[in-house]
């Protein structure tokens, strides 16, 4: 790994082509591990059905984001021909790729199709490839590296990707009585401050004439205020209040977020504290190196209040729930906090052994050689 830092960041490029191949192999099976994490937690009953659904769902997402990006940089390091850069990944504080990674990306999918119709065929390439190794006795790069580039084009053609933004979606959820419907809204983004996904649910209740995904005035506007409200900054408190107050018929009783991430890897990331020593001291191998720790924070509303609208109406306005006794008080802004951690077995041991601060409240998921998931 060479170290390509900005002013800003210690932002690190893998400018090795089996480093990024293990880089990119290692994200998948995490992501493969947190979909059993959801399983577990809606055995629980910490999540219904269909919040595991939508969690699965952007998991998934993110999967594919960097499946993709693991063919655009599949050669990083050989020689192609053609200098395209190499994996830019925050290995201070995310372990994440940096968050203009998913912004050129995105730009490249809007061209996708364009680069498609110039290149040759899958099958084409590979036959090219098969005579360059077996005519030639060449190594096809070049041929190799145009192939990787049709897939990476490919996958963004198919969409349904994590980017920087992903726009708020709505499910209905019920009737309470005539006129009175439930949501659950979710939507997420890919935090550029700290270069960390980010999913938020919202349930609320929609008293408004016209069903809020059908109505052609409000969706809009709630989809846009959602987005600009997505901010990892921003206390759960000040989002919820602001979009209880710019929505008279729009009552949000639970607001969550999951922060998901750092991921700490002693192969790949540099940050500091007890996991970075973890991780040295359990010398695990390959693919065992990491630790990926997550946070929910939930916002509960525990009554609601009628204000004065006007002369003759009033409005309903959502008092929350907070928690003044918890470890950041009233300060948190939420009902409650919790932080989860997902690693493979023998990492956990040498968790267990030293015992670090701080992590006696932190729920704990422990990967074993066989791939199952169990929570301690």
């Amino acid at each position: 790994m060479t170290n390509q830092t900005d002013p800003f960041k210690d932002h690190v490029g893998l400018t090795d082509t089996f480093a990024s191949r293990r880089y990119f192999a290692k994200f998948e099976g995490i992501m493969q591990h947190m979909l059993r994490v959801a399983g577990v937690m809606e055995a629980e009953g910490r999540l219904t059905r269909e919040e595991t659904a939508i969690l699965t769902r952007y998991a998934v997402k993110l999967t594919d984001t960097f499946r993709a990006l693991g063919h655009k940089y599949l050669l990083v390091g050989r020689e192609t021909g053609r200098f395209f850069g190499s994996l830019m990944i925050d290995a201070r504080d995310s372990g994440f790729p940096v968050a203009t990674e998913l912004m050129t990306m995105a730009n490249d999918a809007q061209q996708a199709e364009n680069h498609l119709a110039g290149m040759p065929e899958v099958e084409r390439l590979k036959d090219e490839m098969i005579e360059t190794i077996l005519g030639r006795r060449e190594i096809p790069t070049k041929l190799q590296f145009a192939l990787s580039q049709r897939l990476y084009y490919e996958e963004l053609l198919r969409g349904d990707l994590f980017w920087v933004q992903n726009d708020p979606q709505a499910q209905w959820t019920g009737n309470i009585r005539e006129g009175r419907r439930t949501f659950r809204l979710h939507w997420a983004r890919y935090d550029s401050q700290v270069n960390l996904p980010v999913i938020y649910l919202m349930d609320l209740e929609d008293s408004g004439q016209i069903g809020l995904p059908k109505d052609e005035r409000r969706w809009p506007e709630v989809q846009a205020h959602l987005s600009a409200q997505a901010l990892g900054g921003l206390k759960l408190l000040t989002i919820a209040k602001g979009f209880d107050e710019d929505f008279d018929d729009l009552h949000p009783k639970r607001l969550r977020r999951f922060h998901l991430g750092p991921m700490y890897s002693h192969a790949f990331t540099q940050q500091a504290g007890p996991l970075r020593d973890v991780l040295a001291e359990a010398n695990a191998p390959a693919g065992q190196d990491w630790a990926l720790v997550w946070t929910e924070e939930d916002l509960l509303s525990d009554r609601v209040v009628e204000e004065k609208a006007g002369w003759f109406s009033t409005v309903e306005r959502e008092i929350f729930a907070l928690d003044p006794f918890g470890p950041k008080g009233a300060d948190l802004g939420a009902t409650r906090e919790e932080r989860s951690i997902i690693l493979p077995q023998r990492p956990y041991q040498v968790l267990e052994e030293k015992q670090p601060p701080g992590f006696s409240t932190v729920r704990k998921f422990v990967v074993s050689p066989s791939g199952r998931v169990l929570q301690y």
